[in-house]
């Protein structure tokens, strides 16, 4: 009796659940103009883990909400002194009511939605190779010539405050409502201007990987 009692406790320890695991995110930026080719930024952003955990329940459970909707884009990432001097303040990745500095325009990037008015260059796509423990997303966003209404002609100001004079931007969820998300991601860069002689696209790649053991990232 005793020596099957011990079997049991063997065999439940045996089938026991690998429960050392867990779940990496990290998001990648390019911005650049797909006519002429250029790029202002390619760099990592930062990720606002409780947001996306968040999100990430909530679209896993089909909650019709949680989902990424928008990309947000503002101007008070930065500060330039007297001297041309230019300071990089902190992502705000913390606090679920977090948000850009200074929000001054956004785009509904998900094709799915009946805001947005050009989901063939404003698009989500997901990316998965078989056999991968990872999964990425691509946000695709376009700001075309005529867009934000009210930028300048050239892209040759020397006032970096301008309204269009981009240095932050971010991934917002859908709430319901539109422009009311929670941000998911924030990034700070150099300051781009946008302006009615030029294309800027921006490319937004957030990577979704399990880890077992801890290990594994790619």
């Amino acid at each position: 009796m005793e020596e099957n009692k011990q079997n049991n406790m063997t065999t439940e320890q045996q089938e026991k659940p690998n429960e050392d695991s867990g779940i990496h995110i990290e998001g990648h930026i390019k911005i650049h103009d797909p006519d002429s080719g250029e790029v202002f930024v390619d760099k990592r952003n930062a990720i606002h883990y409780e947001n996306i955990s968040e999100a990430l329940a909530l679209s896993l459970s089909n909650k019709t909400t949680g989902f990424i909707h928008e990309m947000h884009f503002g101007n008070g990432g930065t500060s330039v002194d007297p001297t041309g001097v230019i300071t990089y303040l902190p992502a705000n990745n913390t606090g679920q009511n977090s948000d850009l500095y200074n929000q001054t325009y956004y785009k509904v990037v998900d094709n799915n939605s009946s805001l947005n008015t050009d989901p063939t260059r404003n698009k989500i796509e997901t990316r998965h190779t078989t056999g991968n423990n990872y999964t990425d997303i691509l946000v695709t966003c376009l700001l075309d010539y005529g867009e934000p209404s009210g930028q300048s002609a050239f892209d040759n100001t020397s006032n970096l405050d301008e309204e269009y004079v981009f240095d932050e931007l971010g991934l917002k969820s859908w709430v319901g409502t539109v422009a009311t998300g929670k941000l998911l991601t924030h990034v700070i860069f150099h300051p781009v201007q946008k302006s009615l002689n030029r294309l800027i696209q921006i490319d937004y790649t957030v990577r979704i990987q399990s880890l077992t053991n801890l290990t594994g990232v790619a």
